[in-house]
């Protein structure tokens, strides 16, 4: 059973960042929508839980979609970095939600059994090569929308995800090149049914993975030159306020250029692709006796740096 006292085990250094609305330079890239706008728009989340600056009051020639923006390079960034400086309104929290930091992307890439320590948990070897696995962009949701739990599936599980989105185009890229053609970093719920996934499906993973509303993503695009080493940072995942994962990206087999360059080989990247990492122990489905989640549950996803995503289970 998972209770609430498990929240004192979160890491200190999390504990202190958690929730916290400091001012910062750093720069947060969300899509949200608020009542007095018309549809989507691009803004930039004022610090790790603050307040939304709406691009389009700074400059209405900024595309109001992410994957649009990004296509645009460094030339929309630049507007962005001098929006971020000046003093402009900031729209509170409380009235603007929240989308997914990118949508419609051409590919979400997964990575499987890409932490060490995750790894030892399922008493497998460290893979040799990536291994690569897709869920379709359909399963997108916000940061604070629901997880729908699907009738096909009895084990739906968790998985806290540092994910990687591309910014530019790029086939065939080396290792050594690749942080050139990342846009930033965001948070994520590689929401899985566990059923679908191994028993299911001639085991291909692909449909236990994909399910609308299985890849909750944000709050922020916080882009790569705001995070100071994405390879060191404090990952974890609370349900019902439990720890029930924490580690650190550093347990990661292969790292963010690594993967680039690998897929790379494949297919061409997009701006607006969307990479999920992989995840630390502590599933639901390798506990003893198993835990799935049930209606009525919260999932929060924390990564330090990056901040948090948090989504009820209907």
């Amino acid at each position: 059973m998972l209770l609430s006292g498990g929240r004192r085990l979160l890491p200190a250094l999390l504990q202190a960042q958690r929730r916290l609305c400091q001012p910062s330079r750093d720069m947060r890239l969300v899509q949200f929508q608020a009542p007095h706008l018309a549809g989507p728009h691009l803004g930039l989340e004022a610090g790790n839980g603050g307040g939304v600056i709406d691009l389009s009051a700074f400059d209405p020639t900024l595309p109001k979609a992410m994957k649009e923006f990004l296509q645009q390079g460094e030339d929309a960034l630049a507007v962005a970095r001098r929006a971020l400086a000046a003093a402009l309104p900031v729209l509170p929290r409380s009235e603007v939600m929240f989308l997914p930091p990118v949508t419609g992307p051409d590919k979400v890439v997964c990575v499987g059994l890409n932490y060490a320590d995750h790894c030892k948990e399922q008493n497998v070897p460290v893979p040799r090569e990536p291994i690569i696995f897709s869920k379709f962009g359909s399963s997108i949701v916000g940061p604070y929308d629901d997880i729908v739990l699907p009738p096909e599936s009895q084990e739906v599980d968790w998985e806290v995800e540092l994910a990687v989105v591309i910014g530019k185009k790029g086939k065939h890229i080396k290792a050594a090149d690749a942080m050139a053609y990342v846009a930033g970093f965001t948070v994520a719920d590689d929401v899985s049914a566990r059923d679908w996934q191994m028993k299911r499906n001639g085991k291909q993973w692909l449909l236990g993975k994909t399910f609308d509303t299985f890849c909750p993503l944000g709050p922020a695009l916080v882009t790569k030159d705001s995070v100071a080493d994405p390879h060191n940072l404090q990952i974890c995942c609370r349900v019902n306020g439990e720890l029930v994962q924490a580690s650190s990206t550093s347990q990661m087999v292969f790292r963010t250029e690594e993967l680039i360059a690998w897929v790379s080989r494949f297919v061409t990247l997009y701006p607006g692709d969307v990479f999920l990492t992989g995840t630390p122990p502590g599933v639901g489905v390798f506990r003893k006796p198993p835990i799935f989640l049930k209606k009525g549950d919260e999932v929060e996803c924390e990564i330090e740096e990056l901040g948090v995503i948090v989504n009820k289970v209907v």
